[in-house]
């Protein structure tokens, strides 16, 4: 049985599928148009990053600086968003603020990855300003910086692990001693964690029936092909964060698992 933490971000019927940073063929990632386009296919979750500028705008963007993906230069952190706000996406689309995300689809569910400290606070003022506290889930590689967001809200909301809850979890599991795991896991509704790291496999039928013995889901990322989707499933992952939301639509699809 697929665990339900206690958190109505999980109040789904099927396995969770994601689109990370919203859906676009076109390098759009992380724009409206993108998030639009996830919502228009049918998805009830998408996830995002989010940086801050220099005077406190979270926007949601995966990387430090704009030199990737826009037709602008700079680090984020160090920039107004007066400046950021001129920045176009692929040249064509403008950086979304975390609140345009969340205030455009007030039903959408978005999985949010604090990417920096200075994030932390415009990012809890985000989320109480947009009362998004049942729709949101705090995600980030850094287990400090994701209990400081949880420590400013006035709601709880849902969590994912960092790296170090994630790596102790994984080496307990491996060596038999993943019941002695479960009260780090008690601060965290689920385990978002790439198929591998390296040379070491993190999801593995064990890894995931431990998880589930503990009440915990496992969401996998970033996974964009229908074998390995399919695979994953099998083992009983909980959810699957996508580049392409068309392929796992599809995916879930045939296994009567699709629900918007």
């Amino acid at each position: 049985m697929r665990p339900q933490p206690p958190h109505p971000y999980f109040d789904h019927p099927g396995p969770l599928a994601l689109a990370h940073r919203g859906f676009s063929r076109e390098g759009l990632e992380n724009s409206m148009r993108a998030f639009a386009a996830a919502v228009d296919a049918g998805y009830r979750y998408v996830e995002t990053d989010v940086h801050a500028t220099s005077d406190g705008v979270v926007v949601a963007f995966h990387d430090a600086t704009l030199d990737r993906v826009t037709d602008r230069r700079g680090e984020i952190a160090r920039m107004p968003w007066s400046q950021v706000r001129r920045a176009r996406i692929g040249g064509v689309e403008p950086v979304p603020t975390l609140e345009d995300v969340l205030g455009t689809w007030p039903e959408l569910r978005v999985n949010i990855d604090v990417k920096a400290a200075s994030a932390v606070g415009p990012t809890v003022r985000a989320i109480e300003r947009t009362g998004a506290h049942g729709r949101v889930c705090i995600a980030s590689f850094s287990d400090s910086r994701r209990r400081a967001v949880l420590r400013g809200l006035s709601r709880k909301v849902a969590t994912s692990a960092g790296r170090s809850i994630v790596s102790g979890f994984v080496f307990a599991s491996r060596v038999g001693l993943a019941a002695r795991m479960r009260a780090w896991l008690a601060e965290i509704h689920c385990l978002q964690v790439p198929v591998r790291m390296g040379s070491v496999q993190l999801v593995t039928q064990k890894t995931v029936a431990d998880a589930h013995a503990a009440g915990r889901q496992v969401h996998v990322w970033t996974v964009n092909h229908a074998p390995e989707m399919h695979r994953l499933l099998d083992l009983g992952v909980d959810g699957i964060l996508t580049d392409r939301a068309d392929i796992l639509r599809d995916v879930l699809r045939t296994r009567g698992s699709w629900s918007t």
